[in-house]
């Protein structure tokens, strides 16, 4: 995993979105696979952060939303992603986004674009076989969040949520790129496993 330095613009946008989060934006227990609280789990290695705005595509591939109202242009979000000992945690931070409701977001193997397929499939430790090129992963041996990374999350009153994963494995370099919120949250039934409707929003990141 690449660790992009941090810089001063970097640390004041995460600082921001960190205490723009309100307990009625913490993670439900869809959006975590543990129940302690983040300092418990997470790696202590330096982490690799992205904090962006979300804009229209064409004006950014950093952050793009394809649906304003799920998530409006200058809604947030904050990516923090530490490795260590063959462990990978991540963590979504986002604010602004459409209050009182349910998204699904995985790890993606390519960056975002102006069309929200161009972030192609979920990341896969072990890749379904039965996968490919316009066909995604719906078999829950492999469409799971242990052979993907899920952060689905529900917002609070004020479009501020919260969430993390954490899996035993490590990303391999150049084959995850970018986190996407779908409409839903993420469907674990035999032929839809993986699935968690339109993609709203995606935003490239450096893992």
């Amino acid at each position: 995993m690449r660790t992009p330095p941090l810089t001063a613009g970097l640390l004041a946008l995460t600082a921001v979105l960190l205490t723009g989060c309100s307990e009625d934006g913490a993670d439900t227990e869809e959006s975590s696979p543990a129940t302690e609280s983040p300092a418990a789990i997470q790696p202590t290695a330096p982490p690799s952060v992205t904090a962006a705005i979300f804009m229209e595509p064409g004006e950014s591939t950093g952050a793009v939303t394809y649906d304003e109202e799920a998530v409006p242009v200058g809604a947030t979000a904050d990516v923090q992603v530490r490795v260590q000992d063959g462990s990978t945690y991540v963590q979504f931070t986002g604010t602004g986004l459409e209050g009182n409701r349910d998204f699904g977001a995985h790890v993606h193997t390519r960056p975002c674009g102006e069309d929200p397929e161009e972030a192609g499939p979920h990341y896969q430790d072990e890749a379904d076989p039965a996968a490919g090129e316009g066909t995604p992963s719906t078999d829950p041996a492999y469409a799971n969040p242990e052979n993907e990374v899920w952060l689905d999350f529900t917002t609070g009153e004020d479009g501020n949520a919260f969430a993390t994963a954490t899996v035993p494995w490590e990303f391999r370099e150049g084959e995850a790129a970018s986190v996407v919120l779908h409409a839903e949250h993420t469907s674990t039934e035999e032929g839809e496993a993986g699935s968690a409707g339109d993609r709203l929003a995606c935003v490239s990141v450096e893992f």
